[in-house]
């Protein structure tokens, strides 16, 4: 507030200002900017991911599908009949009759390692089978 010492010339002592004090308003968009500046490399951090739950669509599958099914121990499984990780490719050859362009459903245990569960699909493609599906749980709700 302004406040004029000596004699009044006029009925307005006080003057009105035009201007803006845009001071705070800087303040305030410098904090937020380094704000988001600091909370943005936070938000592209990876986060644990559930893997075994899935949102997309039901696809098609084959009247007899072959699934491998590897658990949390590493076993094993073609169907119902457990495999030695060697033997993988020999009784797969028997389940598909040698059919390389069948598409293989692999299962793997929610508890099982990446790692494992890419050996096991590494040896799959040595064994010359290139169409390999990942089976995952339906999450609820999403059926259209």
């Amino acid at each position: 507030m302004a406040v004029r010492l000596g004699t009044r010339s006029s009925g307005d002592d006080l003057e009105i200002q035009h201007e803006i004090n845009v001071t705070p308003f800087i303040d305030v968009i410098l904090v937020l900017l380094i704000i988001f500046m600091v909370a943005a490399p936070l938000a592209t951090v990876d986060i644990g991911v559930n893997l075994p739950a899935s949102t997309a669509p039901e696809q098609p599958r084959p009247d007899k599908p072959v699934f491998v099914t590897v658990k949390s121990d590493g076993g094993i499984a073609i169907g119902e009949t457990i495999v030695p990780r060697e033997g993988l490719a020999g009784a797969l050859d028997g389940a598909t009759n040698s059919h390389k362009d069948e598409t293989i459903f692999i299962r793997g245990d929610k508890a099982l390692s990446y790692g494992d569960l890419m050996e096991v699909m590494n040896v799959l493609r040595d064994a010359g089978y290139l169409k390999l599906a990942l089976v995952g749980l339906e999450t609820p709700g999403t059926k259209p």
